[in-house]
């Protein structure tokens, strides 16, 4: 299958140029770099992005959190990664301004809560996305926000969404979709087949042990990816 027929795939969390060619040699499509991210085990320093971003055989994404705009724009132009991803509850207001402001591609994360499908408000789903479609964003992930722990952890979960409700709210997205959160080999194919994303995004599913990706689980992600209709 050419990698423009299958769903495209981005393995995030990388946290070292070793890992960044392991996901490049399996054939993934973006290599995603968490950059002083307090929450995560696998956040780097900018320097360390820079490094891994210079090396990477494939397209780097940079993960901000909830970072001012002036801070991106610094991030950004040291790092000069294909894409930003913004992880936390940044504005339309803020993708519009750095629309303006940088040259590489703005992605969003969209969340949706770990578990059933009452949990989640369709309609203000439905106004998010249109409002980073309007304000410029290139792309939407959906992701699932652990509401179960004291403080929300948003993303990086290991922990589903209701699969019916984001293929529903995928299928009428403004913009092409990644889908995160648990997924991992084992349930890939049935994932991408439920929910037709236009890509995957997974990091602790292809792990050998935090912030360390596995070959072998990688060679099965993308083995169990070209065999999804």
């Amino acid at each position: 299958m050419s990698k423009e027929s299958r769903c495209t795939v981005k393995i995030c969390g990388i946290t070292s140029i070793h890992d960044a060619r392991l996901a490049a040699d399996a054939g993934a499509d973006y290599a995603g770099v968490l950059v002083d991210v307090a929450v995560s085990e696998r956040t780097r320093s900018t320097a360390e992005a820079v490094e891994i971003a210079s090396a990477s055989p494939i397209p780097t994404v940079l993960l901000l959190f909830n970072r001012t705009t002036s801070d991106i724009q610094a991030v950004v132009s040291q790092v000069h990664p294909f894409a930003v991803q913004l992880l936390g509850q940044e504005s339309p207001q803020q993708v519009e301004a750095l629309k303006r402001s940088v040259t590489c591609q703005l992605w969003k994360s969209v969340y949706l809560p770990a578990g059933s499908p009452e949990n989640v408000d369709m309609p203000a789903v439905r106004v998010e996305m249109q409002a980073y479609r309007d304000a410029g964003a290139d792309f939407l992930l959906f992701d699932s926000v652990d509401m179960s722990l004291e403080k929300p952890r948003y993303g990086g979960t290991g922990k589903t969404c209701d699969w019916n409700i984001a293929a529903e709210l995928i299928a009428e997205s403004p913009l092409p979709v990644f889908f995160a959160g648990g997924i991992r080999p084992e349930n890939v194919k049935a994932a991408i087949e439920t929910i037709r994303p236009h890509g995957i995004d997974l990091c602790s599913g292809v792990e050998a042990s935090k912030g360390v990706k596995d070959p072998r689980k990688l060679e099965q992600l993308m083995e169990q990816i070209a065999q999804a209709n």
